[in-house]
């Protein structure tokens, strides 16, 4: 009888660590302390900035969730006039990658028009997430 309680628990674990990983999963979120004054210029994005905003995608070559990704966030900088969208190769720029503490691709910054860091996504983040933290980054 007892094997059963095990797997029982370890079915009711996996299902809530799914549930959690799943929520966080693209959610846009504000940066985390130690990166609040995070900046990116154009020079490191070897690209412009937006004159508003400009939306950061980290990716990977073999990365489907990337693909997605950069539809919704080139839809979206077509979308909103002065917003920018830069894709960086993560492994071509691993100085980029470990400054800012990318874990996984895609990883979405959204920067200010000063190219400050306001807000970040790991996983493919939906075009509503987007376009709201556009508004509240003030663009």
């Amino acid at each position: 009888m007892q094997p059963a309680w095990i797997l029982v628990g370890l079915v009711v674990v996996t299902t809530f660590a799914g549930l959690v990983w799943r929520a966080r999963n693209g959610a846009v979120r504000d940066v985390r302390a130690g990166f609040d004054d995070a900046r990116l210029t154009s020079s490191e994005l070897g690209a412009d900035l937006g004159a508003r905003a400009t939306l950061v995608q980290f990716s990977s070559a073999f990365c489907a969730p990337c693909r997605a990704t950069r539809v919704v966030l080139a839809d979206v900088a077509g979308m909103v006039d002065g917003v920018a969208h830069v894709e960086i190769d993560a492994e071509s720029h691993l100085d980029l990658v470990r400054r800012f503490d990318v874990m996984r691709t895609p990883t979405v910054f959204v920067l200010d028009a000063g190219g400050r860091v306001v807000k970040r996504a790991s996983g493919a983040p939906r075009k509503s997430d987007v376009l709201a933290a556009l508004g509240s980054a003030g663009v």
